[in-house]
């Protein structure tokens, strides 16, 4: 079948559904959810999020040059789309989806959603404003993360969160692993260490071809 050709549009899918939550000199919180989010530099380490400017977050951003980055879960889906269709104007989110607010290390006015398992910690370096949306490059001051995925080693598994991703208007939960960073180019020495090979087997279990040929090559000569 041919593909159609469509206008230009964002189709960049999946994304993470993020809560921000953010706050100001006055005392104000809220949370805002996006899917506008990602990751732009290691070292040092920049995140960004873009922002409608009439959402009821935005001047609370502006203001403050702070934001906390909440990856979500499957148990956090209610809450992640709540918090995307109703606005902190008319309503007080964190009562509404019992959420908690956290304290954040390195911020001075956003809180944490305690209830994520990663709360990642920004502040404001620059702010471009693009059209509809309005994209704050930021850097990455702390990372909390929930001990319960600490494993016995004292890895953070991550992926046993059940996190959210979000595609074309549905929230998708995240999990099966189809491969590791790499697998495709990785050497597979570890079977062949595991298993002796199919020559070795050859050589154990049958005499060798050369014992065969010479004797064949004998009884010839005869």
């Amino acid at each position: 079948m041919e593909k159609q050709l469509w206008k230009p549009g964002n189709m960049i899918y999946p994304l993470p559904a993020v809560m921000v939550s953010v706050g100001d000199a006055d005392g104000n919180t809220n949370i805002i959810t996006v899917a506008w989010t990602g990751t732009i530099c290691t070292n040092p380490a920049m995140a960004y999020i873009s922002v409608r400017p009439e959402r009821y977050s935005y001047e609370m951003i502006r203001s403050s040059g702070e934001f906390v980055i909440n990856l979500t879960t499957k148990d956090l889906v209610h809450a992640t789309d709540y918090c995307g269709v109703k606005s902190g104007r008319d309503v007080d989110k964190w009562k509404e989806t019992r959420l908690t607010r956290g304290k954040a290390e390195k911020l001075r006015y956003a809180p944490t959603i305690v209830e994520s398992p990663v709360n990642i910690e920004c502040k404001v370096t620059e702010v471009k404003e693009l059209g509809s949306h309005h994209m704050f490059l930021a850097t990455v001051e702390a990372v909390q993360v929930d001990g319960t995925y600490m494993s016995a080693g004292g890895k953070f598994e991550l992926n046993q969160a059940e996190l959210l991703a979000y595609s074309h208007g549905s929230y998708l939960e995240t999990g099966r692993e189809l491969g590791t960073f790499g697998y495709s180019i990785r050497k597979k020495n570890k079977s062949k260490a595991q298993n002796p090979s199919k020559k070795n087997k050859k050589k154990a279990q049958n005499p060798s071809k050369k014992s065969e040929n010479r004797a064949q090559r004998a009884r010839k000569d005869r």
